[in-house]
Parts: structure tokens; C-alpha cells; sequence
């Protein structure tokens, strides 16, 4: 039987509000770290259309420290002007007076439809209950709490040691559709029971974002309310301060993240298939990813992973279009070690029957090699179904 994912020192819960449309589904969720001096860093959207809790709980989180995160789906209380404001701020008011946190202690997320007015009285009818059921293994319901399209919970949980003191770190996240690099369209709480500055927490989460969250899309659109935060209370007596201790949690934040990245494309709007697309051979590490950006991004291309279309001309013309000087005439494919394109030439028939074979697996790698440099870089990418349009088809009806 499976532990129940917890980490000491942090409890959660989560309870049915009434704030989504089905009635009884789980949609206001609690995070709430019982020790007085826990650290925050956060990452958040960079759409320039940001959704009120977005921009209270970045304003909080550049202060450092913060003892609650209470989030809720069903609306995502973007657009909704002043009153859109004071709602986030009555949801962080009053998980304050009922957790005796000062308001600015306690943050706040909001996902659901843009442009609905959230149910504030809803909210904090509901919060008494949710935090009456405050526990540590309260994760689970936390994160069924704060889906949407999301199919699955994704709770993610990895430990490590410091200098001798074993350390926990846990990840809640939701996030299905528009999804794509600055941040994906999702939450991820981080929860962790070593000790580190708000800077160092800063620092490490926007690295590890940078190489994990930052590096997948399923539709390459970037959502209003995406905020990313990580918690530190310091209950395990592990301590990240030097260059050698950031290096062993950075090495532990990146691999929950990545975990937590997976879950996320894999779970993702009508998807059938994962794939990671990989380029290497580029003049540069940045140039590398440019083009695997622009072939993770394009329609043509995840519409043919759908109907297991081994069109490598749509990968080639993507490859031509990311603004990365290339040469056509050196460039090879291969889909898991398949050749499919050599000097910039398909291989025939033969090969297209195993590319096509390999396109069947529910996930496989695409490598482009440019023979230009040593340059790489990847990103995870999904394919372009008929469920991911009848879902968006009629998302608030």
C-alpha cells in the first residue's frame, strides 16, 4: 500500500465550495506550514494579462516569507476589475483569521474560466470546514481541489540528505490545456522541510523552472494565472547555505519538477502521445532550443504525431522557420533511433514503416541533429488530438 505523500512540518486539505459547476467536486484547497519562520519564492505568468490573485500573492512572495498558499478552480477571477482584487484578498483575509496569520502571510491562486465573477460567499462559508480538515496527508485532496480539465491528481514527492539530515521535498500541481513555456498554465506547489534564504529559494526555483516547467507546451498558448511556489520551513534540520548544499537540492528541486513536467504533458488535453523533441549539433545551447520550440509548437506537427504520420517534411520546415541559420543539406531525424532523414533526405519507405511503428509507442523521441556545432536542447511536446478540440470546443459549457 502507498505512504501517503506528506512533508513535515505542512498540512493541507481541500473541500467542495460549490465554486465549480458540478456540485460536490473538491474546488478550495488549504497549504499551511505550521512553523512561524518559512520562507517563499515564487515564479509567476509573464502574459500581460494577469488575473488578481497573480499579482497579490507576487507582491507578497517578493517579501520572502509566507505561511499559507488557499487556491481554488472553478473561476480563475481574471478580468473582473477592482472586485476581482478585493476577492483575493478576502479569500487570503479570512484563511488568516482562522489560521491567526496576518493577511499578508497567507497567499492566494485562483484557475477556472477567465471573466467570472468569483463566489467570495461560497468561499468563505467553505472556509471553516477546510480548515478544520487541515492534516498532513492532506495533499490528496488538495490536489483535487485545484483541477480543471486535469484527469489525474499530480502529486509528486522526492527525498534527499544533507550533510547527514534526510530532507523532504513535495510537489502538488495541476494544469491539462493551455500550456506552453513561461510558465505552462498551472500550479506547482513546492513544499520542503529544509531551511535556505528567500533568496537561494529564488534562485534554485527559477533555475530548476527554467529547465523543467519552462520546457514543454501542449498548445502553445500561456495562461493568466500560472504561479509556481515553493515553501521552506526548515523542521528537518537541513540547511541549504553553501555552493555544495545548493548544488545536492538543486540537483533533488530539478528532478521533482521534471516528474512533475511529465505529468503534466502527459495528462494534457486529449493527448495520446508524449514526445520529446531533442536538437543537437546547434551552433548554440539557445539556438537549439529555438528550434526545438518551433517544431514542440507546431500544429502540423503534433497533428501528425496524432494520426501517426511519419511526415518528417513538417519537422524540416518547422526547423526552417525558428530563425536559427541552418543548412538543410546536413540535417538528420531519427524518432528513437530510427533514422528518418539523413543530409536532409527522407531514407524511403523502409525506414518510414519503422518510423511509423515507432509512432504508434504512446511516447518516443524526435532528434533533429543540425551537424552545426555542439549546441542542444529539448523540450516535451504532445499531439494535437480530436478530444484536445471538443474539449476546448465547449470548455465553459
Amino acid at each position: 500500500m502507498n505512504q501517503p505523500i506528506q512533508c513535515p512540518g505542512f498540512q493541507a486539505a481541500g473541500v467542495a465550495a460549490g465554486i465549480k459547476k458540478k456540485a460536490g467536486l473538491l474546488d478550495l484547497g488549504l497549504i499551511y506550514s505550521q512553523v512561524p519562520d518559512t520562507t517563499v519564492a515564487g515564479m509567476f505568468t509573464r502574459n500581460r494579462v494577469m488575473a488578481a490573485p497573480v499579482v497579490l500573492t507576487k507582491e507578497r512572495a517578493a517579501k520572502g516569507s509566507a505561511r499559507a498558499i488557499i487556491a481554488n478552480a472553478g473561476c480563475a477571477n481574471c478580468c473582473t476589475g477592482p472586485q476581482g482584487m478585493a476577492h483575493a484578498k478576502r479569500m487570503t483575509a479570512g484563511a488568516a483569521a482562522g489560521l491567526n496569520l496576518t493577511d499578508e502571510q497567507v497567499l492566494v491562486a485562483s484557475t477556472g474560466t477567465i471573466g467570472l465573477t468569483l463566489p467570495i460567499d461560497k468561499v468563505q462559508a467553505a472556509l471553516p470546514t477546510l480548515i478544520g480538515q487541515l492534516q498532513p496527508d492532506g495533499f490528496e485532496n488538495f490536489s483535487r481541489a485545484i483541477m480543471t480539465t486535469d484527469t489525474v491528481p499530480k502529486l509528486v514527492q522526492r527525498r534527499g540528505s544533507l550533510d547527514g539530515r534526510p530532507f523532504t521535498a513535495l510537489a502538488v500541481a495541476k494544469g491539462a490545456g493551455m500550456i506552453r513555456p513561461d510558465l505552462a498554465t498551472m500550479f506547482c506547489f513546492v513544499c520542503t522541510d529544509v531551511a535556505a534564504s528567500a533568496e537561494a529559494l529564488q534562485s534554485m526555483l527559477r533555475a530548476s523552472v527554467d529547465r523543467t516547467l519552462n520546457r514543454i507546451t501542449i498548445d502553445g498558448d500561456t495562461s493568466t494565472n500560472d504561479t509556481v511556489l515553493i515553501l521552506a520551513n526548515g523542521v528537518s534540520g537541513a540547511v541549504v547555505r553553501s555552493a555544495e548544499q545548493q548544488r545536492i537540492f538543486q540537483a533533488v528541486l530539478d528532478d521533482l519538477l521534471m516528474d512533475v513536467a511529465r505529468r503534466l504533458v502527459k495528462d494534457g488535453e486529449g493527448v495520446t502521445k508524449v514526445v520529446e523533441i531533442k536538437v543537437q549539433g546547434a551552433p548554440s545551447d539557445a539556438a537549439a532550443l529555438k528550434v526545438a520550440e518551433t517544431v514542440a509548437h507546431s500544429p502540423l506537427v503534433k497533428t501528425a504525431f496524432f494520426g501517426q504520420d511519419a511526415n518528417w517534411g513538417r519537422i524540416l520546415g518547422a526547423a526552417g522557420r525558428a530563425g536559427v541559420a541552418i543548412d538543410p543539406e546536413r540535417i538528420d531525424v531519427l524518432f528513437d533511433g530510427v533514422q528518418m532523414v539523413k543530409a536532409g533526405q527522407g531514407c524511403g519507405q523502409a525506414a518510414e514503416d519503422q518510423v511509423t511503428a515507432v509512432m504508434r509507442r504512446p511516447e518516443f523521441t524526435v532528434t533533429i541533429d543540425l551537424h552545426l556545432g555542439s549546441g542542444a536542447g529539448s523540450m516535451l511536446t504532445c499531439d494535437f488530438s480530436v478530444d484536445y478540440v471538443r474539449i476546448n470546443a465547449d470548455y465553459r459549457s
